[in-house]
Formats: C-alpha cells, sequence, structure tokens
C-alpha cells in the first residue's frame, strides 16, 4: 500500500523539505494563464505541506520546450498564478537544479515555497536512458538536504517515466499526493466497481488514439456513446459516405471488429444519427445538419466535412447520459471551440451536470471543453487533471508515477 501524504504529516515535516511534484502545465496566453484548473488542483497539498511547516520545493512541467531552456515555456506565470490563489509565501528559481535553484533551496524557511523553472528545459527529464534521468533526479533529490521528502502530486503525468515523476521517488522516502491518491480512487471505482447504467462517452479526432481503451471498456460499460472526428471512422466502418470527413482508413477493420465484439459483449455502441456538416474547417463556415446515412446528399454534396454531431445526436446522447448512474466522459464530440460546431459538446456536459449519476471527465480537451463553455467545475462529480493518464488507467495500463510509490 503507498504512503499518503497523511502518513507523511502524521511523521512530522517541520523544518524539512519536501519536494513536490506537482502539475501545473497550464494554457498560456503570452505569460497569462488562461485556464488555472491544474493550479488550484495542485494547491491542496502544497498549503498543507507550508502549513505545517515543511520547506516546500515544486517541481512541474509546461508545455514541450524540447529539452532545453525556453522563455515561451517558462514555469514563472504558473508559478505567480501559485501565489495569486493562496497566502503562500513563493519564491521562483531560473533553473531547475543549478545554481540559482540550490542557493534559493538551501535559503528557505519553514513554510516557504521555491517553484524551480521547467523541468522539461532538462533533457534529462524525458530522457529514455534511465542512468540519464537517474542522475537528473540525483540532483533534485539533493535540494532536499537531510532528511528529504517526495510528494508525487501530478496526476497529469504520472503515466510517464520521467525523473520528477518516477526515478526521484526512488531516491527519497515517497507518498503518494491527495490528488493521486483521489484520482486513483475515483477513476478505480469507475472501471472495477461502477454503479450501473455505466454510461462512456468517448469523442476526440482519432480512433486510434482511444482504441485501447474502447476494447478495454467493452463488456464492462453498458453504452459507449461515440462521438468527435473518430466517429466518422465507425461510419465509414458501418458503410455509409461521409465527404472529405476526418477518416482513419487504417483503423476500419478494427472498428468494425469492435462493433460486432461489443454487441456479443452485452455493450451497445452508440453513434450519432445526424452531424453537422461543413464546408470547411472555420468558424463561419457553411454548414448544414445532415442525416449520417445519406450526409452527402444536401447542398454540400461529397466536398464537406462533418465538425459535429447533429441535434438529434446530441439530445440522444443527453438522454442517455440522464439515465446513468456512473458517466465517464473523454473527448470533445464536436470542435467545441466555434461557436456553430459546439453545440453536441455542450449538450453532453449540460446533461453530465444535471444528472444525478457519478460523472467522472476524463481531462484534457474535455476539462478545457467544459470551461470553455461556461460550466462550473463544481457542476461535475470529477475532473480530471490527467487526460492521458486518466486514459490510460482506463486501458488497464500500469502508471509508473504511482506504482513506483506503492
Amino acid at each position: 500500500m503507498a504512503k499518503s501524504l497523511e502518513d507523511l504529516l502524521n511523521e512530522g515535516v517541520e523544518g524539512r523539505t519536501v519536494l513536490v511534484r506537482s502539475d501545473l502545465n497550464v494554457p498560456l496566453d503570452g505569460s497569462t494563464v488562461t485556464d488555472d484548473g491544474r493550479v488550484r488542483a495542485s494547491l491542496p497539498v502544497i498549503e498543507k505541506l507550508s502549513k505545517a511547516g515543511a520547506r516546500v520545493i515544486v517541481t512541474a512541467h509546461l508545455g514541450r520546450p524540447k529539452g532545453e531552456p525556453n522563455p515561451k515555456y517558462s514555469i514563472a506565470p504558473a508559478a505567480a498564478k501559485l501565489a495569486e490563489l493562496s497566502d503562500l509565501d513563493v519564491v521562483t528559481a531560473t533553473d531547475v537544479t543549478g545554481e540559482d535553484a540550490q542557493a534559493k533551496a538551501a535559503a528557505l524557511t519553514n513554510g516557504q515555497v521555491l517553484v524551480v523553472e521547467n523541468v522539461r528545459f532538462d533533457a534529462r527529464e524525458t530522457s529514455k536512458d534511465e542512468a540519464e534521468r537517474t542522475e537528473m533526479a540525483k540532483e533534485l533529490a539533493a535540494l532536499t538536504g537531510e532528511n528529504g521528502a517526495f510528494v508525487g502530486d501530478a496526476f497529469g503525468a504520472v503515466h510517464r517515466k520521467h525523473a520528477s515523476v518516477y526515478d526521484v521517488a526512488k531516491i527519497l522516502p515517497a507518498y503518494l499526493g491527495d490528488l493521486v491518491k483521489t484520482e486513483v480512487d475515483v477513476l478505480t471505482k469507475v472501471i472495477s466497481n461502477p454503479e450501473r447504467p455505466f454510461i462512456v462517452v468517448m469523442g476526440g479526432s482519432k480512433v486510434s488514439d482511444k482504441l485501447a481503451v474502447i476494447e478495454n471498456l467493452i463488456g464492462k460499460a453498458d453504452k459507449l456513446l461515440i462521438g468527435g472526428g473518430m466517429v466518422f471512422t465507425f461510419l465509414k466502418a458501418q458503410g455509409y459516405s461521409i465527404g472529405g470527413s476526418l477518416v482513419e482508413e487504417d483503423q476500419v477493420e478494427t472498428v468494425k471488429g469492435y462493433l460486432d465484439k461489443a454487441t456479443a459483449a452485452g455493450t451497445e455502441i452508440v453513434l450519432p444519427t445526424d452531424v453537422v456538416y461543413a464546408a470547411e474547417f472555420k468558424a463561419d463556415a457553411k454548414h448544414e445538419v445532415r442525416p449520417v446515412n445519406d450526409i452527402e446528399g444536401g447542398e454540400l454534396g461529397a466536398d464537406g466535412m462533418g465538425l459535429d454531431i447533429g441535434p438529434d445526436s446530441a439530445k440522444a446522447f443527453a438522454d442517455a447520459i440522464s439515465e446513468a448512474k456512473t458517466i465517464f466522459w473523454n473527448g470533445p464530440v464536436g470542435v467545441f471551440e466555434m461557436e456553430a460546431f459546439a453545440g453536441g459538446t455542450k449538450a453532453v456536459a449540460e446533461a453530465l451536470a444535471n444528472g444525478s449519476g457519478m460523472s467522472v471527465i476524463g481531462g484534457g480537451d474535455s476539462a478545457a471543453a467544459v470551461r470553455t463553455l461556461g460550466f462550473s467545475d463544481d457542476q461535475f462529480g470529477h475532473i480530471s487533471t490527467g487526460g492521458g493518464a486518466s486514459l490510460e488507467f482506463i486501458e488497464g495500463k500500469d502508471l509508473p508515477g504511482v506504482s513506483v510509490i506503492g
């Protein structure tokens, strides 16, 4: 059984330096944080440690800076947001494990928080070479001095064997943060012991990204509602013409197999009966609603592309969700960033918000969608902070950043 943050606090942290791997991978517009959900989710663990008198060092990544410093991906705006949303005394370092980080770590006082620079500015963080990652992990651990500890609280990164997530947990006494523990507990209940009916909504652009998830859910979920760009591979597998819509030709046969397998396993795969069909991928593109059995029969002919599920499908999806006792949603069902093609995703979000079942939103684009469309986090049972990690968990994969602590 993995040790928890509560175990660490019971041992006593006053005067000790605790390294916390948080998830501060927030979207930025220049230096402005446009969605602070992950910062808010990271705060409770940092605040608990600070209030207990720990000297806290926070590590996190932001974006994909490709192993070298890049001002565009500086962690500084996220660190500033951390300070803004709390009463914490936050200082920042201009490097990861270099002279500035070392000096500021050594100067920390009880309750203070140091946020070091984006760990992905160091190529060793994501190296495939274990020796390189271990070298960086040792440098991170050294920042804690004598009697240090590590808390893994970045659910959005636990599916990666990275130095600040995985390797450092082998060096320092390691504990699961509350955020990660909650995520694992919620997702375990969803996949292992869901209250039924158990409905899964799957969206996103590529079916290939979700194949393993769909396969693992067949026989477990009562219904799989399929939307987003991936739906057109399913429609193609059923023999429909789909115009210029996104399709993965190499997955058509696999999808046919899943449709047969689902029928045999008692899982109903629900596909849209109509789509919003547009002339081009633009917010103001000319568009029309077409039934899936005659997508090309309208004004746009074979030249259009499907960018959302249609209104009839949105209602059918909402009706199914309203009857569910457990709902897991991963991936928008249309191009929600464009108002004309946001109707389906909004209908799904509204049904989840208004339903009585336990709703779990699997992070990533789904979390961004509900916030962009004006919903608040407290309208849903649980919004995961890790899209990729939650998907891999639902797939049944091991999460290295969790198992290394266990």
